[in-house]
This record gives structure tokens, C-alpha cells and sequence, in this order.
């Protein structure tokens, strides 16, 4: 396993010093079979992008494309975010690949939108049979990077339900965020596009900031 991500991990890099000169990484979004709409939030990720550059000092390509979830292409991307309401249905070929490749240090954040749930669940555990959702305790590094957060905050309503981060950890390590009933990705969209409150938007753009952080961590 160690040899699989040392060589994802030397792509990563190689990706980074071939293809984006000026920029250290691209981020991505996941294109995903089902019916879902995995092009959902369209601003979203370029919005995050332009925070973390803005207040991280990262370097991050603003330029974010659709990947497939089967696609050799994902291993190009060290961070891939995923959203939608509806359903969603990975291949066998799809579970390979995308186990390969958070397996070898990609980081996939998946958002639900509202009416993911029921359906991403299923394909996660299809991806990780062996390994349960753990939801993060407040404690959790990844609430306590540049901002600090008592777990999630709650963007959209939805169920009113309290907003929940399940992991799945490799080595100690969430390699597979899925966040539930907070929305961030709504927040992170202009802000015309769902007419949010400004702190509601600086909220989840930093919390955003520090999922990004977290995993870019060792």
C-alpha cells in the first residue's frame, strides 16, 4: 500500500511541476453515473479556491473541471469535492479506481446538496466494504486548522437536522469526508445564486478553508 501511494503521490507532484507553473494543484469535481446532478453549485469550488488563495496562501489552479470517477484523469487532482440531490451508482470499475486513488493520498470531500444521502452511502461502503462512516467529534483537527469550529456549521436547514462529518480513515488519516445536513457547498456559491447572509457564507468558506488544510496535512 505504501508503494501505491508513494507512486500517486510522486503523479501528484509531477502533475503539479509539468502542467500548472504557476499554480501548486487543481482541485476537481466528481462526474458520477445515476442520474444525479454532480454538476450541481457550479460556483462552488472556484469560490473555495479563491478563498484558500486569498487566506491560506495556496496556490490553487482556478480553473476546475469535471472528472470521472473511473477516469485514470483522477489521480491528477489531490483534492476532488462531490455534491448533488439525487442518485448516485459507481461500477465496479468506478470502486476500483476511486479506491486506488484516495488508497494512493487523494482526498475526496463529498457534500450532500439535499436527497444525496440515502444513495451515497450505499456506494461509499461499496468502496470500503470493510470500514464504517465515523462521524468527527468536535475535538477533530479538521474543525481546528486556521478556524476553529465546534463541529460543522449549518448552512441550509433542510430536515433541521444537526449537521454531522463522517470520515473514513486510513492510517489514521480521513482520507473520505462526507458532510450531511450543512450544505457548505450552497455557502460557498455566490451569493446571489441562494441569497445566503454574509457570515453564513464566510462560515462555510472557512470551513472550507480548513477541510483543504486538513488535507494537505500530513
Amino acid at each position: 500500500m505504501m508503494k501505491i501511494r508513494t507512486i500517486i503521490t510522486f503523479l501528484f507532484i509531477l502533475v503539479a511541476l509539468q502542467g500548472y507553473s504557476q499554480y501548486a494543484y487543481q482541485f476537481a469535481v466528481l462526474k458520477y453515473n445515476g442520474g444525479g446532478d454532480y454538476y450541481a453549485n457550479p460556483t462552488s469550488v472556484p469560490n473555495l479556491v479563491k478563498f484558500c488563495n486569498e487566506n491560506l496562501t495556496t496556490k490553487i489552479s482556478p480553473d476546475v473541471p469535471y472528472v470521472d470517477v473511473g477516469s485514470p484523469d483522477l489521480f491528477q487532482y489531490p483534492f476532488v469535492h462531490m455534491t448533488g440531490h439525487g442518485n448516485v451508482v459507481f461500477s465496479q470499475q468506478e470502486v476500483s479506481n476511486l479506491r486506488n486513488y484516495l488508497l494512493g493520498g487523494g482526498f475526496l470531500h463529498i457534500d450532500d446538496n439535499y436527497g444525496m444521502d440515502q444513495f451515497i452511502r450505499v456506494e461509499i461502503k461499496k468502496v470500503f466494504p470493510n470500514k464504517e462512516l465515523v462521524e468527527l467529534p468536535f475535538n477533530h483537527p479538521i474543525f481546528h486548522q486556521k478556524y476553529n469550529f465546534n463541529g460543522l456549521p449549518k448552512i441550509h436547514e433542510h430536515d433541521n437536522k444537526r449537521p454531522q462529518a463522517f470520515g473514513i480513515i486510513e492510517n489514521g488519516k480521513i482520507v473520505l469526508l462526507y458532510t450531511y445536513e450543512t450544505d457548505l457547498g450552497d455557502g460557498w456559491e455566490d451569493q446571489a445564486v441562494h441569497n445566503d447572509s454574509p457570515e453564513k457564507r464566510k462560515q462555510a468558506l472557512q470551513m472550507g478553508a480548513n477541510i483543504v488544510m486538513y488535507a494537505f496535512s500530513e
